[in-house]
């Protein structure tokens, strides 16, 4: 095995450390560290949520002194500064460790600049390998770093109509029982699950995340409930099955803000219509999951509210980045994963309120 094969398959192993379940999601990155000497692992690490350790910090930990001359193979830029932990790049050349190799470079301006420490140390550095999966990792956080706000996911289940319920309101079961799994999964992938006081009211979600047995995972993402609407105490999203917050607030913007300022990086929108339209008009969805569903139901509530598009022309696109099928028979449903087109939207006539209308805040 070369050098090169050898790191490769080291940050293969970093990234799978990185993504460990269990690890509590939130503002910070997700990292791992594996240590090299030709022809052998010496140590692994990876963090495990803020004020723990850094990867390279837990790696080095377990090396001890046989961290010296090693290769570091770690998927994010080595940090260049003292937060709750001290800076991973002195770390690193502390331990005398010989050559980093790093997959994305870090976007913050406080911790970056870890590279060229190391460089001007007489470390040799490269960087670039498998970035495009640590980023994938760090989607979220790295949105988060670009646009100091939380990326949106919006999912809906819907028939092949458009409609996610029927015109007496029963939506169970619009997705079958594969796609509910599914869910849960991309769930447990975020640290937020965001509905309005209408659908908390109506359907009484509970919104906690469940693993393929059925049973509450142990870190459970914040349910976010937004509206200005009086809630009853015993619904179930305001149970103690994981934490709750009432956003008292009818503008996305806000909402997202305040939730960027708890940490919150990742918000999974749930429902309902009014809520998906708002978020819409305003230009904050960034990622649209959709199980649809070999079923017609030709009346009934609609998946989205008034976005106020007045002409074909003036139509939101969405750009499809996978289409799966899951499940099998009557209970098949095609998952589409998708991200709007804002830059996409024109309207047949200059003005057209069409046009305006994505942009504005609820």
């Amino acid at each position: 095995m070369t050098d090169s094969t050898a790191e490769r398959a080291a940050m293969q192993r970093a990234l799978a450390l990185a993504a460990t379940a269990g690890v509590p999601l939130g503002p910070n990155p997700r990292v791992g560290c594996v240590l090299l000497t030709p022809g052998d692992v010496v140590a692994e690490g990876f963090h495990r949520g803020a004020g723990t350790p850094h990867a390279e910090a837990d790696a080095l930990a377990r090396a001890g002194t046989a961290a010296r001359g090693t290769t570091a193979v770690v998927t994010l830029e080595p940090c260049n500064h003292t937060g709750r932990t001290g800076p991973c790049a002195q770390a690193l050349l502390a331990a005398g460790v010989a050559r980093v190799v790093f997959a994305q470079a870090d976007p913050t301006p406080v911790a970056a600049g870890g590279a060229d420490t190391l460089r001007a140390a007489g470390v040799d550095v490269k960087g670039g390998l498998l970035a495009e999966e640590s980023a994938h990792l760090n989607r979220a956080w790295t949105f988060g770093v670009a646009h100091d706000r939380p990326l949106v996911t919006w999912k809906f289940a819907t028939t092949l109509d458009g409609r996610s319920a029927a015109a007496d309101g029963t939506s169970r079961w619009v997705s079958g029982p594969a796609s509910r799994l599914d869910t849960h999964r991309l769930r447990g992938e975020c640290d937020t699950m965001l509905v309005g006081t209408s659908t908390a009211v109506i359907d009484d979600p509970q919104l906690t995340v469940r693993g393929a047995d059925d049973q509450p995972l142990a870190h459970q993402p914040l349910r976010a409930v937004m509206g200005l609407r009086d809630l009853p105490a015993d619904l179930r999203v305001l149970d103690d099955s994981a934490p709750s917050l009432r956003l008292l607030t009818r503008d996305p913007a806000a909402a997202l803000a305040e939730l960027f300022a708890l940490g919150r990086r990742h918000v999974f929108l749930e429902g309902g219509p009014r809520l998906a339209a708002a978020f819409l008009r305003a230009g904050l969805v960034d990622e649209v999951v959709t199980y649809v569903a070999p079923m017609l139901l030709g009346a009934g509530r609609s998946s989205v509210a008034d976005l106020g598009i007045t002409t074909i022309a003036g139509a939101l696109h969405l750009e499809p980045t996978d289409v799966t099928v899951l499940g099998s028979g009557a209970e098949t449903n095609v998952r589409l994963t998708m991200t709007p087109r804002y830059d996409a939207v024109v309207t047949a006539h200059p003005g057209d309120a069409a046009r305006v209308a994505l942009r504005e805040d609820h």
